[in-house]
């Protein structure tokens, strides 16, 4: 969890402190409750066959913890649950947020005439994480959310306090013509340590979780493959990184987007260029 550099240390200890202990204490059935998406109760919206590539039991899950936290750390007025505008938010975003609100992560979009497929890959904080694939050729679009929770609509506040299980992720748009999915696997571990048990570098917690989240069957068996070559170089440890199936994928807010491109932190724009190699600064 980031903190800005207004709150004192104590007051950002005990924030992060209670949100893991309301994460546990409230993250059970019996505080389960019916998700409404524009004003329509979750019974109403379309039914996802069984059959679907998607858990889409998974993903109907639900929990009250949003509200709760709203209550307590955003003064009840609203602030913890405010929306992100979808609308603001370049291509990818509209379509991936259309696919999610039917329950669909998703396999391809079409873009400028190409069918352009997905892949997920959370690898800790997403800023350096998107700027790493946006440089690899054959990768047209990257995009930064939040994917593997139940919630709707989360945003940044909620994942960093663990009020929806959500993890962050980047979600990448490539051209199968010009880049495979195996050197986008290269890319995840050449990047993420995969024994790291929630988070990366200085960024722990259970929304920095790392994983490889698989669009089709075609890259959920080279993923699982790779997942068992990695795993015969660790003998003592298991791998901690995920390799499930992807969730929906909910775009994070505008300014996160792009981030480190953009100029990050301390306003010093780093190259996306591709095949470009130089070192990452994960805040700017």
């Amino acid at each position: 969890m980031r903190f800005p550099k207004a709150v004192p240390l104590i007051t950002a200890t005990t924030i992060a402190s209670s949100s893991c202990f309301l994460a546990r204490a409230f993250t059970s059935n019996s505080f389960a409750s019916t998700r409404v998406v524009g004003g329509v109760s979750a019974s109403a919206l379309p039914k996802v066959s069984n059959k679907s590539f998607l858990a889409a039991r998974e993903y109907s899950k639900s929990t009250a913890l949003p509200m709760i936290f709203d209550k307590i750390f955003g003064g009840g007025g609203g602030g913890f649950n405010a929306k992100i505008d979808y609308t603001a938010i370049p291509f990818p975003a509209p379509q991936l947020v259309e696919m999610a609100l039917e329950g669909n992560a998703g396999e391809v979009i079409e873009k400028n005439g190409k069918q352009l497929k997905l892949a997920t890959f959370a690898g800790g904080c997403f800023w350096g994480l998107e700027l790493f694939y946006q440089r690899i050729p054959g990768v047209e679009y990257t995009a930064v959310g939040y994917t593997q929770g139940p919630e709707t609509e989360p945003t940044y506040d909620q994942v960093c306090a663990g009020a929806t299980k959500h993890t962050e992720a980047v979600i990448v748009l490539y051209d199968p013509n010009e880049c495979t999915y195996e050197t986008l696997l290269d890319a995840f571990f050449d990047r993420v340590n995969p024994l790291t048990v929630n988070g990366q570098g200085n960024d722990y917690g259970p929304q920095y979780r790392t994983g490889v989240y698989y669009h089709s069957k075609e890259q959920q068996e080279l993923a699982e493959d790779r997942f068992a070559k990695e795993q015969e170089k660790y003998t003592a440890r298991k791998i901690a990184s995920e390799c499930k199936k992807a969730l929906p994928f909910w775009p994070a807010e505008k300014h996160h987007q792009h981030y480190l491109e953009k100029g990050g932190r301390f306003s010093s724009p780093q190259s996306a260029d591709k095949g470009c190699t130089d070192t990452i600064r994960c805040y700017g």
